[in-house]
């Protein structure tokens, strides 16, 4: 018997949801990745299959700031990040793919901060 846990219903709602995604070089999709301690964005253009800019919380630069910061906070300052690099290669949309993750929590902060450093869903 197949045993279910949360992980693999996780991985079973990012494959549905990513038949509808799809990200190109105009309009990237941002992938979140979260594990226990940290939290991961990059984004990816899939046509050509390449990762254009990618940020997550033990990037030397951002882990500094995020020393005594809770999950949530942490969240949001590297969506704020991500938003700043893209930003800086001249893409302003995204889409967003929470990879099966609920959106609420570290999801829904990180997906805030990237709004609030610039980008349009």
């Amino acid at each position: 018997m197949k045993i279910i846990d949360r992980k693999n219903l996780r991985e079973r709602r990012h494959v549905r949801s990513r038949k509808k995604l799809t990200g190109t070089a105009d309009k990237p999709r941002a992938v979140a990745f979260r594990s226990l301690r940290h939290i991961y964005l990059q984004a990816v253009d899939d046509i050509k299959g390449l990762t254009l800019v990618s940020v997550s919380s033990i990037d030397s630069g951002i882990a500094k700031n995020l020393k005594d910061t809770k999950k949530v906070d942490a969240a949001k300052q590297v969506g704020r990040e991500f938003a700043a690099k893209l930003i800086a290669r001249g893409i302003k949309k995204i889409v967003f793919d929470r990879a099966g993750y609920l959106y609420h929590g570290r999801i829904k902060a990180l997906a805030d901060g990237a709004r609030e450093g610039g980008l349009q869903f």
